[in-house]
Protein backbone atom coordinates (compact mmCIF):
# COMPACT_ATOMS: atom_id res chain seq x y z
CA UNK A 1 0.00 0.00 0.00
CA UNK A 2 1.54 3.27 -1.16
CA UNK A 3 1.02 6.77 0.13
CA UNK A 4 -0.13 9.11 -2.62
CA UNK A 5 -0.29 12.90 -2.40
CA UNK A 6 -2.70 14.62 -4.78
CA UNK A 7 -2.28 18.35 -5.39
CA UNK A 8 -5.62 20.02 -6.11
CA UNK A 9 -9.22 18.86 -5.83
CA UNK A 10 -10.44 19.36 -9.40
CA UNK A 11 -12.55 16.68 -11.07
CA UNK A 12 -9.58 14.95 -12.71
CA UNK A 13 -7.70 14.82 -9.42
CA UNK A 14 -10.78 13.49 -7.59
CA UNK A 15 -11.29 10.82 -10.24
CA UNK A 16 -7.69 9.67 -9.84
CA UNK A 17 -7.92 9.75 -6.04
CA UNK A 18 -11.04 7.56 -5.95
CA UNK A 19 -9.55 5.00 -8.33
CA UNK A 20 -6.26 4.82 -6.45
CA UNK A 21 -7.96 4.55 -3.07
CA UNK A 22 -10.20 1.67 -4.14
CA UNK A 23 -7.03 -0.14 -5.21
CA UNK A 24 -5.86 0.02 -1.60
CA UNK A 25 -3.58 3.05 -1.56
CA UNK A 26 -3.54 5.77 1.11
CA UNK A 27 -4.52 8.92 -0.74
CA UNK A 28 -4.44 12.46 0.62
CA UNK A 29 -5.66 15.45 -1.39
CA UNK A 30 -4.15 18.87 -0.66
CA UNK A 31 -6.35 21.72 -1.89
CA UNK A 32 -5.27 25.35 -1.49
CA UNK A 33 -8.87 26.66 -1.41
CA UNK A 34 -11.58 25.67 1.06
CA UNK A 35 -13.60 23.40 -1.20
CA UNK A 36 -13.44 20.74 -3.92
CA UNK A 37 -14.48 20.71 -7.56
CA UNK A 38 -12.01 22.98 -9.35
CA UNK A 39 -14.07 24.98 -11.85
CA UNK A 40 -17.31 23.27 -10.78
CA UNK A 41 -18.33 26.00 -8.32
CA UNK A 42 -21.66 27.37 -7.20
CA UNK A 43 -22.92 30.80 -6.14
CA UNK A 44 -25.97 30.98 -3.87
CA UNK A 45 -27.81 34.19 -3.01
CA UNK A 46 -31.37 35.09 -1.99
CA UNK A 47 -32.66 31.60 -2.75
CA UNK A 48 -31.04 31.51 -6.22
CA UNK A 49 -28.23 29.11 -7.15
CA UNK A 50 -25.91 29.20 -10.17
CA UNK A 51 -23.13 27.05 -11.63
CA UNK A 52 -20.14 29.27 -12.42
CA UNK A 53 -18.22 26.65 -14.40
CA UNK A 54 -19.37 23.94 -16.82
CA UNK A 55 -23.14 23.50 -16.68
CA UNK A 56 -23.81 20.62 -19.09
CA UNK A 57 -22.33 17.14 -19.33
CA UNK A 58 -21.39 15.25 -22.49
CA UNK A 59 -20.20 11.64 -22.59
CA UNK A 60 -21.53 10.74 -19.11
CA UNK A 61 -20.14 7.23 -19.60
CA UNK A 62 -16.80 8.52 -18.27
CA UNK A 63 -18.36 9.20 -14.87
CA UNK A 64 -20.55 6.11 -14.99
CA UNK A 65 -17.35 4.11 -15.40
CA UNK A 66 -15.76 5.93 -12.45
CA UNK A 67 -18.64 4.97 -10.17
CA UNK A 68 -18.77 1.39 -11.45
CA UNK A 69 -15.05 0.95 -10.74
CA UNK A 70 -15.03 2.57 -7.30
CA UNK A 71 -18.12 1.38 -5.41
CA UNK A 72 -21.53 -0.26 -5.32
CA UNK A 73 -23.72 2.79 -5.92
CA UNK A 74 -23.84 3.85 -9.55
CA UNK A 75 -23.75 7.40 -10.90
CA UNK A 76 -27.53 7.58 -11.29
CA UNK A 77 -27.91 6.45 -7.67
CA UNK A 78 -26.22 9.61 -6.41
CA UNK A 79 -27.19 12.27 -8.97
CA UNK A 80 -30.17 12.71 -11.27
CA UNK A 81 -29.14 12.92 -14.92
CA UNK A 82 -31.61 14.58 -17.29
CA UNK A 83 -31.33 14.60 -21.08
CA UNK A 84 -31.65 18.15 -22.38
CA UNK A 85 -34.16 18.31 -25.24
CA UNK A 86 -33.86 20.29 -27.39
CA UNK A 87 -30.12 19.98 -27.01
CA UNK A 88 -29.76 23.62 -28.00
CA UNK A 89 -31.54 26.49 -29.63
CA UNK A 90 -29.58 28.79 -31.94
CA UNK A 91 -30.28 32.40 -32.83
CA UNK A 92 -28.20 33.43 -35.84
CA UNK A 93 -27.05 36.88 -36.88
CA UNK A 94 -29.82 37.20 -39.48
CA UNK A 95 -32.50 36.43 -36.87
CA UNK A 96 -33.06 32.83 -37.97
CA UNK A 97 -33.81 30.47 -35.08
CA UNK A 98 -33.56 26.71 -34.92
CA UNK A 99 -33.97 24.15 -32.12
CA UNK A 100 -31.86 21.02 -32.44
CA UNK A 101 -33.14 17.78 -30.86
CA UNK A 102 -30.89 15.78 -28.57
CA UNK A 103 -28.81 12.97 -30.13
CA UNK A 104 -30.99 12.54 -33.21
CA UNK A 105 -29.30 12.91 -36.60
CA UNK A 106 -32.60 12.63 -38.49
CA UNK A 107 -34.24 15.15 -36.18
CA UNK A 108 -31.36 17.63 -36.54
CA UNK A 109 -31.38 17.28 -40.34
CA UNK A 110 -35.13 17.93 -40.46
CA UNK A 111 -34.91 20.92 -38.10
CA UNK A 112 -32.11 22.54 -40.11
CA UNK A 113 -33.92 21.98 -43.40
CA UNK A 114 -37.04 23.60 -42.03
CA UNK A 115 -35.25 26.60 -40.48
CA UNK A 116 -32.43 27.24 -42.94
CA UNK A 117 -33.80 25.86 -46.19
CA UNK A 118 -33.78 22.58 -48.07
CA UNK A 119 -30.33 21.00 -48.23
CA UNK A 120 -28.94 22.65 -45.10
CA UNK A 121 -29.74 19.62 -42.98
CA UNK A 122 -28.14 17.27 -45.45
CA UNK A 123 -24.93 19.32 -45.47
CA UNK A 124 -24.79 19.11 -41.67
CA UNK A 125 -25.72 15.41 -41.63
CA UNK A 126 -22.97 14.60 -44.13
CA UNK A 127 -20.52 16.60 -42.02
CA UNK A 128 -21.46 14.54 -38.94
CA UNK A 129 -20.67 11.34 -40.84
CA UNK A 130 -17.18 12.66 -41.62
CA UNK A 131 -16.79 13.90 -38.05
CA UNK A 132 -17.59 10.39 -36.84
CA UNK A 133 -14.64 9.08 -38.86
CA UNK A 134 -12.38 11.58 -37.14
CA UNK A 135 -13.79 10.53 -33.76
CA UNK A 136 -13.26 6.83 -34.49
CA UNK A 137 -9.67 7.47 -35.53
CA UNK A 138 -8.74 9.58 -32.52
CA UNK A 139 -10.90 8.38 -29.64
CA UNK A 140 -8.43 5.88 -28.20
CA UNK A 141 -5.16 7.83 -28.60
CA UNK A 142 -6.69 11.13 -27.51
CA UNK A 143 -9.06 10.02 -24.77
CA UNK A 144 -8.50 6.45 -23.63
CA UNK A 145 -4.73 5.92 -23.83
CA UNK A 146 -1.70 7.69 -22.33
CA UNK A 147 -0.14 10.11 -24.79
CA UNK A 148 1.95 8.20 -27.31
CA UNK A 149 5.73 8.67 -27.01
CA UNK A 150 5.67 9.23 -30.79
CA UNK A 151 2.95 11.86 -30.43
CA UNK A 152 4.21 13.51 -33.63
CA UNK A 153 2.09 10.97 -35.52
CA UNK A 154 -1.00 12.53 -33.94
CA UNK A 155 0.33 16.04 -34.50
CA UNK A 156 0.88 15.70 -38.22
CA UNK A 157 -1.89 13.41 -39.41
CA UNK A 158 -5.26 15.09 -39.96
CA UNK A 159 -7.95 12.52 -39.09
CA UNK A 160 -10.88 14.48 -40.51
CA UNK A 161 -11.69 13.23 -44.06
CA UNK A 162 -12.18 16.63 -45.65
CA UNK A 163 -14.05 16.88 -48.95
CA UNK A 164 -11.89 17.95 -51.92
CA UNK A 165 -12.57 21.59 -52.78
CA UNK A 166 -11.57 23.37 -55.97
CA UNK A 167 -10.25 26.83 -55.25
CA UNK A 168 -8.16 29.06 -57.48
CA UNK A 169 -7.62 26.24 -59.96
CA UNK A 170 -6.31 24.04 -57.16
CA UNK A 171 -7.93 21.17 -55.29
CA UNK A 172 -7.66 21.74 -51.56
CA UNK A 173 -8.99 20.13 -48.41
CA UNK A 174 -10.15 21.92 -45.30
CA UNK A 175 -7.40 22.10 -42.69
CA UNK A 176 -9.26 24.23 -40.13
CA UNK A 177 -12.74 24.33 -38.69
CA UNK A 178 -13.43 27.64 -40.44
CA UNK A 179 -12.53 26.10 -43.80
CA UNK A 180 -14.92 23.21 -43.16
CA UNK A 181 -17.65 25.77 -42.55
CA UNK A 182 -16.88 27.75 -45.68
CA UNK A 183 -16.11 24.93 -48.12
CA UNK A 184 -18.27 22.04 -46.94
CA UNK A 185 -21.27 23.47 -45.08
CA UNK A 186 -21.81 26.34 -47.54
CA UNK A 187 -24.04 28.37 -45.28
CA UNK A 188 -22.91 31.12 -42.91
CA UNK A 189 -25.37 29.93 -40.28
CA UNK A 190 -24.12 26.34 -40.42
CA UNK A 191 -20.58 27.69 -40.25
CA UNK A 192 -21.54 29.66 -37.13
CA UNK A 193 -23.13 26.54 -35.62
CA UNK A 194 -19.90 24.63 -36.20
CA UNK A 195 -17.69 27.44 -34.93
CA UNK A 196 -19.67 27.77 -31.70
CA UNK A 197 -18.52 24.32 -30.57
CA UNK A 198 -14.88 25.41 -30.81
CA UNK A 199 -15.53 28.85 -29.37
CA UNK A 200 -17.10 27.28 -26.27
CA UNK A 201 -13.63 25.97 -25.40
CA UNK A 202 -11.85 29.21 -26.28
CA UNK A 203 -10.61 27.89 -29.63
CA UNK A 204 -10.37 30.12 -32.69
CA UNK A 205 -12.22 28.41 -35.58
CA UNK A 206 -9.77 30.01 -38.01
CA UNK A 207 -6.82 28.17 -36.45
CA UNK A 208 -8.45 25.14 -34.78
CA UNK A 209 -7.61 22.04 -36.84
CA UNK A 210 -10.27 20.27 -38.84
CA UNK A 211 -10.05 17.48 -36.25
CA UNK A 212 -12.04 19.79 -33.93
CA UNK A 213 -15.02 18.35 -35.81
CA UNK A 214 -15.05 15.74 -33.04
CA UNK A 215 -16.44 18.38 -30.61
CA UNK A 216 -19.90 18.72 -32.21
CA UNK A 217 -19.88 15.01 -32.97
CA UNK A 218 -19.27 14.12 -29.31
CA UNK A 219 -22.30 16.17 -28.31
CA UNK A 220 -24.43 14.77 -31.12
CA UNK A 221 -23.52 11.12 -30.53
CA UNK A 222 -23.62 10.97 -26.75
CA UNK A 223 -26.20 13.61 -26.02
CA UNK A 224 -26.42 16.65 -23.80
CA UNK A 225 -27.10 15.98 -20.13
CA UNK A 226 -27.94 18.13 -17.14
CA UNK A 227 -27.40 17.16 -13.51
CA UNK A 228 -30.44 18.09 -11.43
CA UNK A 229 -29.37 20.77 -8.96
CA UNK A 230 -26.51 21.86 -11.24
CA UNK A 231 -23.17 20.32 -12.13
CA UNK A 232 -21.82 21.22 -8.71
CA UNK A 233 -23.83 18.14 -7.67
CA UNK A 234 -21.56 16.00 -9.84
CA UNK A 235 -18.52 17.38 -8.04
CA UNK A 236 -20.22 16.65 -4.71
CA UNK A 237 -20.96 13.07 -5.75
CA UNK A 238 -17.36 12.41 -6.81
CA UNK A 239 -16.05 14.03 -3.62
CA UNK A 240 -18.34 11.87 -1.48
CA UNK A 241 -17.23 8.76 -3.39
CA UNK A 242 -13.65 9.70 -2.45
CA UNK A 243 -14.68 9.98 1.20
CA UNK A 244 -16.35 6.56 1.01
CA UNK A 245 -13.04 5.17 -0.24
CA UNK A 246 -11.29 6.86 2.71
CA UNK A 247 -9.48 9.52 0.73
CA UNK A 248 -8.29 12.20 3.15
CA UNK A 249 -8.77 15.87 2.26
CA UNK A 250 -6.77 18.79 3.61
CA UNK A 251 -8.32 22.08 2.56
CA UNK A 252 -6.59 25.44 2.83
CA UNK A 253 -3.30 23.62 2.26
CA UNK A 254 -1.05 25.20 -0.35
CA UNK A 255 1.72 23.01 -1.72
CA UNK A 256 4.86 25.13 -2.13
CA UNK A 257 7.31 22.47 -3.29
CA UNK A 258 7.46 18.93 -4.59
CA UNK A 259 10.08 17.20 -2.48
CA UNK A 260 12.63 15.08 -4.37
CA UNK A 261 15.25 12.60 -3.32
CA UNK A 262 17.56 10.60 -5.58
CA UNK A 263 15.87 12.12 -8.65
CA UNK A 264 12.40 11.00 -7.59
CA UNK A 265 9.32 12.75 -6.18
CA UNK A 266 8.98 11.65 -2.57
CA UNK A 267 6.49 14.10 -1.10
CA UNK A 268 5.22 17.65 -0.90
CA UNK A 269 5.94 20.66 1.25
CA UNK A 270 3.01 22.68 2.56
CA UNK A 271 3.09 26.41 3.23
CA UNK A 272 3.97 27.26 6.79
CA UNK A 273 2.36 29.81 9.07
CA UNK A 274 2.93 33.48 8.15
CA UNK A 275 6.40 34.51 9.19
CA UNK A 276 7.59 30.93 9.70
CA UNK A 277 10.89 29.84 8.20
CA UNK A 278 9.48 26.83 6.37
CA UNK A 279 6.50 24.61 5.85
CA UNK A 280 5.58 21.03 6.67
CA UNK A 281 6.99 18.22 4.56
CA UNK A 282 4.67 15.27 3.90
CA UNK A 283 6.26 12.15 2.46
CA UNK A 284 4.57 10.19 -0.32
CA UNK A 285 5.44 7.34 -2.66
CA UNK A 286 3.72 9.07 -5.60
CA UNK A 287 2.61 12.65 -6.28
CA UNK A 288 -0.30 13.49 -8.59
CA UNK A 289 -0.52 17.15 -9.61
CA UNK A 290 -3.81 18.58 -10.84
CA UNK A 291 -2.49 22.10 -11.39
CA UNK A 292 -1.62 24.46 -14.23
CA UNK A 293 1.77 23.77 -15.89
CA UNK A 294 3.14 27.13 -14.78
CA UNK A 295 2.42 26.32 -11.16
CA UNK A 296 3.72 22.77 -11.48
CA UNK A 297 6.97 24.11 -12.93
CA UNK A 298 7.32 26.44 -9.96
CA UNK A 299 6.96 23.50 -7.57
CA UNK A 300 9.93 21.63 -9.03
CA UNK A 301 13.52 22.61 -9.66
CA UNK A 302 14.05 20.66 -12.85
CA UNK A 303 12.53 20.27 -16.34
CA UNK A 304 9.64 17.82 -16.37
CA UNK A 305 9.71 17.04 -20.08
CA UNK A 306 12.42 15.78 -22.40
CA UNK A 307 13.39 17.63 -25.56
CA UNK A 308 10.78 16.84 -28.19
CA UNK A 309 7.97 16.21 -25.71
CA UNK A 310 4.69 18.08 -25.93
CA UNK A 311 5.42 21.39 -24.22
CA UNK A 312 3.21 22.61 -21.43
CA UNK A 313 2.92 26.06 -23.03
CA UNK A 314 2.35 25.24 -26.66
CA UNK A 315 -1.44 25.63 -26.60
CA UNK A 316 -1.60 29.18 -25.26
CA UNK A 317 -5.12 30.28 -26.12
CA UNK A 318 -5.23 33.01 -23.49
CA UNK A 319 -9.02 32.90 -23.25
CA UNK A 320 -11.39 32.64 -20.33
CA UNK A 321 -15.09 32.87 -19.61
CA UNK A 322 -17.17 35.83 -18.54
CA UNK A 323 -20.36 34.66 -16.86
CA UNK A 324 -23.35 36.69 -15.74
CA UNK A 325 -25.57 35.27 -13.03
CA UNK A 326 -29.07 36.69 -13.47
CA UNK A 327 -31.81 36.61 -10.84
CA UNK A 328 -35.12 37.24 -12.59
CA UNK A 329 -38.65 37.89 -11.38
CA UNK A 330 -41.29 35.94 -13.24
CA UNK A 331 -41.34 32.25 -14.09
CA UNK A 332 -39.80 30.53 -17.09
CA UNK A 333 -42.18 30.72 -20.05
CA UNK A 334 -43.55 27.60 -21.73
CA UNK A 335 -41.31 26.31 -24.49
CA UNK A 336 -38.15 27.97 -23.18
CA UNK A 337 -34.99 26.10 -24.15
CA UNK A 338 -32.52 24.96 -21.53
CA UNK A 339 -29.63 26.23 -23.69
CA UNK A 340 -29.73 28.96 -26.31
CA UNK A 341 -26.69 30.09 -28.29
CA UNK A 342 -27.01 33.66 -29.55
CA UNK A 343 -24.45 34.03 -32.32
CA UNK A 344 -22.39 37.19 -32.75
CA UNK A 345 -23.60 39.62 -35.43
CA UNK A 346 -20.06 39.68 -36.86
CA UNK A 347 -18.28 36.36 -36.30
CA UNK A 348 -15.10 37.55 -38.07
CA UNK A 349 -14.85 40.62 -35.84
CA UNK A 350 -15.36 38.50 -32.75
CA UNK A 351 -12.66 36.01 -33.78
CA UNK A 352 -10.23 38.81 -34.65
CA UNK A 353 -10.81 40.53 -31.30
CA UNK A 354 -10.28 37.33 -29.32
CA UNK A 355 -7.06 36.71 -31.24
CA UNK A 356 -5.78 40.26 -30.71
CA UNK A 357 -7.75 42.31 -28.16
CA UNK A 358 -7.66 46.06 -28.52
CA UNK A 359 -8.89 48.73 -30.86
CA UNK A 360 -12.27 50.27 -30.16
CA UNK A 361 -13.22 47.61 -27.66
CA UNK A 362 -14.98 44.25 -27.86
CA UNK A 363 -17.66 43.58 -30.49
CA UNK A 364 -20.96 41.94 -29.60
CA UNK A 365 -20.03 38.40 -28.50
CA UNK A 366 -21.52 34.97 -29.01
CA UNK A 367 -23.26 34.07 -25.76
CA UNK A 368 -24.66 30.87 -24.30
CA UNK A 369 -27.84 31.35 -22.27
CA UNK A 370 -28.68 28.59 -19.80
CA UNK A 371 -32.21 28.44 -18.38
CA UNK A 372 -32.59 25.09 -16.57
CA UNK A 373 -36.09 24.23 -15.42
CA UNK A 374 -34.85 23.26 -11.97
CA UNK A 375 -36.69 24.21 -8.75
CA UNK A 376 -33.43 23.69 -6.82
CA UNK A 377 -31.97 26.81 -8.44
CA UNK A 378 -34.72 29.33 -7.70
CA UNK A 379 -36.60 30.53 -4.62
CA UNK A 380 -39.99 29.59 -6.13
CA UNK A 381 -41.79 29.26 -9.45
CA UNK A 382 -42.30 33.02 -9.63
CA UNK A 383 -38.57 33.50 -10.24
CA UNK A 384 -35.88 32.19 -12.59
CA UNK A 385 -32.11 31.72 -12.37
CA UNK A 386 -30.33 32.32 -15.69
CA UNK A 387 -26.63 31.99 -16.50
CA UNK A 388 -25.10 33.71 -19.55
CA UNK A 389 -21.54 33.01 -20.68
CA UNK A 390 -19.21 34.53 -23.28
CA UNK A 391 -15.64 33.65 -24.22
CA UNK A 392 -13.33 36.59 -23.50
CA UNK A 393 -9.61 37.46 -23.53
CA UNK A 394 -8.18 36.20 -20.26
CA UNK A 395 -5.53 38.91 -20.14
CA UNK A 396 -7.96 41.84 -20.04
CA UNK A 397 -7.91 43.95 -16.90
CA UNK A 398 -10.67 42.14 -15.02
CA UNK A 399 -9.95 44.15 -11.87
CA UNK A 400 -11.10 47.25 -13.74
CA UNK A 401 -14.77 48.10 -13.11
CA UNK A 402 -15.14 49.70 -16.55
CA UNK A 403 -14.06 46.45 -18.25
CA UNK A 404 -16.55 44.43 -16.23
CA UNK A 405 -19.37 46.94 -16.91
CA UNK A 406 -18.61 46.97 -20.63
CA UNK A 407 -18.82 43.19 -20.90
CA UNK A 408 -21.88 43.09 -18.66
CA UNK A 409 -23.75 45.38 -21.05
CA UNK A 410 -22.67 43.43 -24.13
CA UNK A 411 -23.66 40.10 -22.63
CA UNK A 412 -26.99 41.40 -21.30
CA UNK A 413 -27.84 42.89 -24.69
CA UNK A 414 -27.17 39.60 -26.47
CA UNK A 415 -29.00 37.53 -23.84
CA UNK A 416 -32.11 39.66 -24.28
CA UNK A 417 -32.58 37.95 -27.63
CA UNK A 418 -33.14 34.64 -25.84
CA UNK A 419 -34.94 35.76 -22.67
CA UNK A 420 -38.19 37.72 -23.20
CA UNK A 421 -38.35 40.93 -21.16
CA UNK A 422 -34.94 40.34 -19.64
CA UNK A 423 -34.19 43.92 -18.57
CA UNK A 424 -37.61 44.43 -16.98
CA UNK A 425 -37.41 41.11 -15.10
CA UNK A 426 -33.90 41.61 -13.74
CA UNK A 427 -33.74 41.70 -9.93
CA UNK A 428 -29.97 41.64 -9.69
CA UNK A 429 -26.96 40.30 -11.52
CA UNK A 430 -23.46 39.22 -10.56
CA UNK A 431 -20.46 38.92 -12.87
CA UNK A 432 -18.03 36.02 -12.65
CA UNK A 433 -14.84 36.94 -14.55
CA UNK A 434 -11.59 35.17 -15.42
CA UNK A 435 -10.17 36.82 -12.33
CA UNK A 436 -12.49 34.73 -10.14
CA UNK A 437 -11.69 31.65 -12.22
CA UNK A 438 -7.99 32.21 -11.54
CA UNK A 439 -8.67 32.44 -7.81
CA UNK A 440 -10.73 29.24 -7.83
CA UNK A 441 -8.61 27.06 -10.13
CA UNK A 442 -5.13 28.54 -9.89
CA UNK A 443 -4.94 28.87 -13.67
CA UNK A 444 -3.03 32.05 -14.55
CA UNK A 445 -5.39 34.76 -15.81
CA UNK A 446 -8.30 32.34 -15.44
CA UNK A 447 -7.65 30.55 -18.71
CA UNK A 448 -9.83 27.58 -19.56
CA UNK A 449 -8.18 24.47 -21.11
CA UNK A 450 -9.52 22.98 -24.33
CA UNK A 451 -9.69 19.26 -25.15
CA UNK A 452 -6.68 17.73 -26.86
CA UNK A 453 -7.00 17.63 -30.65
CA UNK A 454 -5.04 15.84 -33.36
CA UNK A 455 -3.15 17.56 -36.19
CA UNK A 456 -2.24 21.25 -36.00
CA UNK A 457 1.43 20.43 -35.56
CA UNK A 458 0.82 19.27 -32.00
CA UNK A 459 -0.22 22.73 -30.78
CA UNK A 460 -3.52 21.30 -29.55
CA UNK A 461 -2.11 18.40 -27.55
CA UNK A 462 -1.48 18.45 -23.81
CA UNK A 463 1.59 17.23 -21.91
CA UNK A 464 1.69 13.55 -21.01
CA UNK A 465 0.36 12.33 -17.67
CA UNK A 466 3.81 10.95 -16.83
CA UNK A 467 6.78 13.27 -16.34
CA UNK A 468 10.56 12.91 -16.48
CA UNK A 469 10.56 13.00 -12.68
CA UNK A 470 9.72 9.48 -11.49
CA UNK A 471 6.89 9.46 -9.00
CA UNK A 472 5.24 12.62 -10.38
CA UNK A 473 2.16 12.55 -12.62
CA UNK A 474 -0.07 15.21 -14.17
CA UNK A 475 -3.86 15.07 -14.08
CA UNK A 476 -6.75 17.35 -15.06
CA UNK A 477 -7.54 19.72 -17.90
CA UNK A 478 -3.97 21.00 -18.30
CA UNK A 479 -2.65 17.47 -18.91
CA UNK A 480 -3.48 14.83 -21.52
CA UNK A 481 -6.24 14.51 -22.76
CA UNK A 482 -7.10 18.15 -22.04
CA UNK A 483 -10.06 20.16 -20.81
CA UNK A 484 -13.77 19.41 -20.65
CA UNK A 485 -15.47 17.18 -18.09
CA UNK A 486 -15.19 13.93 -20.10
CA UNK A 487 -11.51 14.56 -20.72
CA UNK A 488 -10.61 15.48 -17.16
CA UNK A 489 -12.48 12.44 -15.88
CA UNK A 490 -10.53 10.24 -18.26
CA UNK A 491 -7.25 11.85 -17.20
CA UNK A 492 -7.94 10.52 -13.71
CA UNK A 493 -8.40 7.02 -15.12
CA UNK A 494 -5.16 7.28 -17.10
CA UNK A 495 -3.10 8.47 -14.14
CA UNK A 496 -4.52 5.73 -11.92
CA UNK A 497 -3.68 3.15 -14.58
CA UNK A 498 -0.12 4.39 -14.94
CA UNK A 499 0.45 4.26 -11.17
CA UNK A 500 -1.23 0.91 -10.64
CA UNK A 501 0.07 -0.91 -13.71
CA UNK A 502 3.26 0.97 -14.53
CA UNK A 503 4.54 2.80 -17.62
CA UNK A 504 3.42 0.00 -19.95
CA UNK A 505 -0.25 0.77 -19.18
CA UNK A 506 -2.09 1.37 -22.47
CA UNK A 507 -5.59 2.20 -21.30
CA UNK A 508 -8.66 0.17 -20.47
CA UNK A 509 -9.70 -2.38 -23.05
Amino acid sequence: MAGIAVIGAGTGALAAAARLAVAGHRVTVYERTETYGGALRRVERDGFAFDTGPALLHLPAVYRDLFVKTGKRQLEDVVELVQVDPSSRHVFADGTRVSLPNASRAGVVAALDEALGAGAGQHWGDFLVRAREAWDRTRRPLLEEPLWPNWQVLAGREPYPAVPHKRLLRTRRAATLAEIGAWELRDERLAALLASHALAYGLDPRTAPASAAVLPYLEHAFGTWYVRGGLRELARAVYERCLERRVEFVFGAEVTRIVTRDDRAVGVELAGAPGAAGGTVVEADQVVAGVHPARLGALTDRPLDAEGDVRADQQAAGRGRFTLLLALRGGREAGAAHRTVVHAPDADAEAAFLASPGGDGPPSPTVTVLRPDDPALRPDDAHEAVTVTAVVPADADWADEHTVRRWTELVLEAAGTAVPGLRERLLWHEAHTPRQTAQETGAPRGEVPAPALAAGGGRFLRPANSTRLPGLHRVGGWAHPGGGLPHTGMSGALVAGLILEGPDFRGSQ
